[in-house]
């Protein structure tokens, strides 16, 4: 591609999209059971940990937002909102007991979701709904069975 051509991502997840997507999952299914297998001060650090990914995974899906205005400068005002909406919601909650913010994390993922199932077919993204669905799924479950260990 030459330098200032097009930007044109696969009409699909591709097996590398899949494969990172799923091991993107690990933190999140290994934290929501270590929250019910440990208690005291682990329990606390687990709990921190998995908010903080969450809210790390947060900013990123709303990245995908900037990347996509980007694309279509048209339609650019609400990506280019919308991109950083997530992490000003997912940060403040990082400053809540941690078991209150896997809740908070868990509804910001399940938005994001929402937000993304109706923005990602006027780019041309609709075949990552799928994908995206699965792994807001999981995502969004581990934060909230996490949250049901306290």
């Amino acid at each position: 591609m030459a330098a200032g051509g097009p930007i044109n991502p696969p009409t699909r997840p591709t097996r590398w999209a899949l494969g990172l997507g799923y091991a993107g999952l690990l933190p999140f299914v290994a934290g929501a059971l270590l929250l019910w297998l440990l208690r005291g001060e682990a329990q606390g650090h687990v709990a921190l940990a998995l908010s903080a990914y969450a809210a790390l995974i947060l900013s990123f899906l709303g990245g995908i937002h900037w990347g996509l205005a980007m694309r279509q400068p048209a339609a650019a005002t609400a990506g280019l909102v919308w991109g950083v909406v997530p992490s000003l919601l997912a940060w403040p909650a990082l400053l809540m007991p941690a078991f209150s913010a896997l809740v908070i994390h868990g509804a910001l993922l399940l938005l994001s979701y929402a937000v993304d199932r109706r923005s990602y077919p006027a780019h041309g993204a609709a075949a990552w709904l799928g994908l995206r669905f699965r792994l807001s799924a999981v995502a969004a479950l581990s934060c909230f069975i996490g949250a049901a260990a306290h």
